[in-house]
């Protein structure tokens, strides 16, 4: 029996997934996100604000599917690395396109919000987490909302998986969208505002990454028959 070594077992698995490259990006956005929020020299920030946001209570339970959007982003990614290699590149290249447009938005237009309540009506397991989170994550840099784009990502990336398209899964995929970006506003860390400039932006990348290289090849295809 013949056993390979930690660097042959590397070797065979870069080999054989040679689309791991594309996740050099998720540190590279990294170190983008925390220049652009502990470094980058802001003379001021312009708060972003509606009405409709004064309209909406804070709900701490919200919490929770806010803080699921990182295993719903995570675990697409995963589950179209090793599925589908193909859909596993237009995601990421639609985070990459996405997540730095929104760097750029933040750098050339600083935003902030001032939605945070001082203090909770309720004091539970939710709302101490909640109070943690406020002090660890600033409320700048948040117009368009990170937090939606990604779940509409995820949302597109489920499209183009075909075992991801069963009514089952995409009832789950809808819900777990709407309730993310819902929540964004509910816990106080986004306005509603952050949540619509979000949409265009999710729209535009959605038609750059799947649908205008889907036309071209519909078009090529076309020629090359009509030369025929």
């Amino acid at each position: 029996m013949i056993t390979l070594s930690f660097k042959q077992r590397l070797s065979t698995f870069f080999e054989h997934y040679p689309h791991w490259k594309l996740l050099l990006y998720w540190p590279l956005y990294g170190l983008m996100f925390t220049f652009v929020e502990r470094f980058f020299p802001v003379n001021k920030y312009n708060v972003v604000h509606c009405e409709l946001d004064d309209l909406i209570p804070f709900n701490e339970w919200f919490l929770i599917p806010y803080m699921f959007w990182f295993f719903f982003l995570i675990g697409i990614q995963v589950y179209a690395f090793f599925r589908n290699p193909a859909a596993f590149r237009r995601v990421v290249w639609f985070m990459s396109l996405t997540f730095t447009t929104a760097i750029l938005f933040y750098m050339l237009y600083p935003t902030c919000q001032m939605l945070r309540p001082e203090s909770f009506v309720r004091d539970n397991f939710l709302t101490r987490i909640i109070a943690i989170g406020y002090q660890m994550d600033t409320n700048t840099n948040v117009c368009p909302s990170i937090h939606v784009i990604g779940s509409l990502g995820v949302l597109f990336a489920s499209w183009d998986c075909k075992k991801l398209r069963s009514l089952g899964w995409q009832i789950f995929f809808w819900i777990s969208t709407i309730l993310i970006c819902i929540s964004t506003v509910f816990i106080k860390q986004h306005s509603v505002i952050d949540v619509i400039v979000a949409l265009p932006v999710s729209g535009a990348a959605y038609w750059a990454i799947y649908q205008w290289p889907l036309r071209r090849r519909k078009v090529k295809a076309a020629n090359k028959s009509s030369i025929l």
